[in-house]
């Protein structure tokens, strides 16, 4: 005889949410700060190997965009993780209403290579844009990976 294991209260309330949202000063340290905070999220969610050296990436480079892009407009960028059907999402959030552009930067060139990397890692990437600024995001596809464990639905058993 099987039994099926319920979550218990204990087990939903140490469950990690599955997206959460940092205020980063916008420095040029706001990368490693949002790297860091990416790091300890994806551990509680359980998240290591390709996937995660992958979002830290892409992180790093969407922050340094953003940081780069609104220059001395705000003093913050805003970074948000989300875990959902096996997919990783990445969003930066910025004041500037200039879209990224993916340059063709030369060999000898040490910036200009963000968008490529993003393009050429991430499952998909886009913009979004409001009146206050434009949140770029980046999605990672997870295989082999679980979400992290919600509180039941209306609809389980």
């Amino acid at each position: 005889m099987s039994t099926r294991a319920r979550p218990t209260a204990a087990r939903l309330a140490t469950a990690p949410p599955s997206a959460v949202a940092h205020r980063l000063p916008s420095t040029h340290r706001s990368a490693g700060h949002a790297r860091t905070a990416l790091r300890h999220q994806l551990q509680a969610w359980h998240i290591s190997g390709e996937l995660a050296y992958s979002a830290e990436l892409l992180l790093s480079e969407l922050v340094a965009n953003a940081v780069r892009a609104q220059a001395s407009a705000a003093p913050e960028v805003g970074v948000r993780f989300v875990w959902a059907d096996g997919r990783l999402r990445l969003e930066v959030r910025d004041v500037s209403d200039e879209p990224p552009v993916m340059n063709d930067a030369k060999e000898d060139e040490e910036c200009g290579r963000g968008l490529v990397l993003v393009d050429a890692l991430a499952s998909g990437w886009g913009v979004d844009r409001d009146d206050t600024g434009k949140t770029v995001w980046a999605e990672l596809a997870a295989s082999g990976t679980s979400a992290p464990c919600r509180a039941p639905t209306p609809h389980d058993p």
